[in-house]
């Protein structure tokens, strides 16, 4: 997967230099280790899937994980009862789990679901993270 890691911070980016707010990632095991019981199997079945597809690198900061292609195509961020999974895609889609509205941003549709159980990743909702990871490195 071609990308830059920032020497001060060891995260990794798609452009080489990119801004960002230079602190360093946490480990798996330090960011789970504070977090609700319910997001690191939303984690786990979410890359088990993301494996199948291509290389994935989670980018894993304070706020949550980002899932990098070397582009971000996809976000987790915990809430009290369910991850918030948030990615765009280039057109609008439906699932159950997109319960917040749709917003269009210079022609992608930012869309958010919330992932209680690793269930609610069942084949339709892969297939819409296979297309945001698609979209993103093509």
């Amino acid at each position: 997967m071609r990308g830059w890691t920032c020497p001060g911070c060891g995260r990794f980016f798609e452009r080489s230099r990119q801004s960002h707010d230079c602190a360093p990632g946490l480990s798996l095991d330090d960011y789970f280790a504070t977090g609700p019981p319910h997001e690191r199997p939303v984690f786990d079945a979410a890359m088990r899937h993301l494996g199948t597809v291509g290389p994935v690198h989670a980018d894993i900061v304070s706020v949550g994980i980002f899932l990098k292609n070397p582009h971000k195509f996809a976000e987790l961020r915990p809430m009290q009862r369910w991850v918030s999974v948030s990615f765009a895609l280039r057109r609008q889609a439906r699932h159950r789990t997109i319960t917040r509205k749709v917003t269009e941003y210079n022609g992608r549709y930012w869309h958010v679901a919330n992932v209680a159980d690793p269930a609610d990743l069942d084949d339709a909702f892969c297939d819409l993270l296979t297309e945001a990871y698609r979209a993103t490195s093509a």
